[in-house]
């Protein structure tokens, strides 16, 4: 964890990873019961799921989009459990059928990019923008991308419409890609502001809270840094990662009791981890 900046976690990271399968997306590749409320509640709102939804109830479904709907199913099916090939394939099977069908094509694009093919991954986002211009899950996505590739002020351009959708029910997870995305293009106050508004609107979200507690321990801001950090541990959302930013924060405040607690829960919970090996070097500032 020697970063000058928050570990930015995406589909592929080791923060992410590391986190339930809960948080394990939320960038985008999210869980699959939020998947499939989210695309095939039929009546929800274009922005109330990550991969956004058409507005069509079922009593207007055409037979066209059903099969292309039950298509996607298992394409989310099979992406929630990593088989991302297979997913692909349904995509494919389903775009065919309806080749208008913008959640497919947002899909497609989260696909791609677990896959590394970048290119085609926003050719597939900005496909479906061409669709449903506006879409909230789409531009979030988007977004997140083009923060990947150092893109950064498309990046926030696409965050900050996401934004602004009113039917849009993502704002935590985009402000908080918003604020990753900004302390990696090295402005962390403007990365505190998004991440702090984040946490007020989901302060549940382990990424944001281990974010928040090392950009205030950079800032030299201890307190602030052992409010996030504390709470996150004392969850059971707590992992090697967050454990040992734990005992740097309490170790800066000079609060050997806390810092002896976590290290023993570091040793007894994840003794194989890089963390530990780092406590047993006193790595503290590395």
């Amino acid at each position: 964890m020697n970063s000058a900046m928050p570990q930015l976690p995406g589909p592929t990271s080791g923060v992410t990873r590391r986190w339930s399968m809960r948080f394990a997306a939320l960038l985008g590749v999210i869980t699959l019961a939020f998947l499939v409320s989210g695309l095939f509640g039929c009546a929800a709102p274009a922005g109330g799921g990550g991969l956004g939804s058409d507005p069509v109830t079922d009593s207007d479904e055409t037979p066209q989009r059903k099969r292309a709907r039950l298509r996607m199913e298992l394409a989310v099916n099979y992406f929630a459990e990593g088989r991302t090939e297979i997913a692909l394939d349904e995509i494919k099977q389903a775009l065919a059928i309806d080749p208008q069908y913008a959640a497919a094509l947002n899909l497609r694009g989260l696909v791609l990019m677990r896959l590394g093919e970048a290119r085609s991954a926003e050719d597939s986002f900005r496909r479906a923008l061409a669709l449903v211009p506006r879409d909230g899950d789409t531009l979030h996505n988007l977004g997140w991308l083009q923060c990947q590739q150092n893109r950064f002020s498309e990046a926030q351009q696409s965050f900050q419409t996401a934004l602004t959708q009113s039917a849009y029910g993502g704002q935590a997870k985009t402000l908080m890609a918003q604020g990753l995305c900004q302390a990696r293009a090295g402005r962390p106050e403007d990365a505190e502001r998004s991440l702090a508004r984040s946490y007020e609107l989901d302060a549940g979200n382990p990424v944001t809270g281990y974010n928040l507690s090392r950009l205030m321990l950079q800032r030299g801001e201890l307190v602030r840094a052992q409010f996030y950090i504390r709470r996150l541990n004392n969850s059971d959302l707590a992992n090697a990662e967050s454990l040992w930013l734990g005992i740097r924060v309490e170790r800066r405040l000079g609060d050997t009791a806390a810092m002896g607690q976590l290290a023993d829960q570091l040793r007894r919970r994840f003794p194989q981890s890089r963390e530990w090996a780092a406590y047993e070097r006193g790595a503290f500032d590395e």
